[in-house]
């Protein structure tokens, strides 16, 4: 009797391996076609919205941006507007999407508490590589209208800046407080780099972005910490 519990105890767990070993390769096979299927979605948006921008980029070196078409940047690479209006509203839609993914993103991922010169350093280095384009945003928009066009850029790095102090300091702002101090920071970084593109001069360059990363890192990081300090009293 012990004898034949013993042979059906093997034999269960004999099943059960082979039922993991089942679940296993079959189940890995189906995650990675599905999965495999996903990235290469994904990867395949991602070259398309890049040759749209870089089509966008080389209209912009021959015409004002007022002036280039959907029809213009879909000629130039080859893709037709169908693609073009898939993945973009508009021209101002692709530009926005350029600027974000070749400067914006690349921005945030720098340690902005430890590294705001560097990343300061590379928004204007992005700025004279790319003069052309930005000088043809630029003369199309104007001053005022480029740095709203920019605002929610802008906002973005200034919030990833004020929650970094945050973390930091282990403090919590309130949510309508850090919005006030983003607006108030953001007019003045963008104001600063927007300025930067009629001047040609490296030095200035320099001075500026030690300037402002003076002035983020000093003036932000204790208007952070003095509203923690008072909303602590109240």
């Amino acid at each position: 009797m012990g004898h034949l519990c013993k042979n059906r105890t093997n034999e269960y767990n004999l099943m059960v391996k082979c039922l993991i070993i089942f679940i296993d390769f079959f189940g890995g096979q189906l995650y990675n076609k599905n999965g495999g299927n996903a990235m290469k979605r994904e990867v395949t948006t991602l070259n398309t919205k890049k040759t749209l921008s870089a089509s966008l980029k080389k209209c912009m070196e021959r015409k004002p941006l007022s002036k280039i078409t959907v029809t213009d940047i879909v000629n130039e690479c080859g893709l037709n507007r169908k693609t073009f209006y898939y993945h973009f509203q508009d021209v101002p839609d692709l530009l926005k999407w350029t600027l974000e993914q070749e400067a914006v993103d690349v921005v945030k991922e720098f340690d902005l508490l430890n590294e705001l010169e560097a990343a300061l350093r590379f928004a204007v280095n992005y700025i004279r590589e790319n003069s052309h384009i930005i000088n043809c945003a630029y003369d199309s928009m104007g001053r005022d209208e480029l740095k709203r066009f920019l605002n929610h850029d802008f906002q973005s790095i200034a919030m990833e800046l004020i929650e970094q102090i945050e973390r930091k300091e282990n403090i919590h702002t309130d949510p309508e407080y850090k919005r006030t101090i983003c607006n108030f920071y953001t007019e003045g970084l963008a104001g600063e780099l927007v300025n930067l593109l009629k001047t040609k001069d490296k030095a200035h360059d320099e001075k500026s972005i030690r300037c402002i990363a003076a002035i983020l890192r000093t003036s932000l990081e204790a208007a952070v910490k003095s509203y923690a300090a008072m909303s602590r009293q109240d």
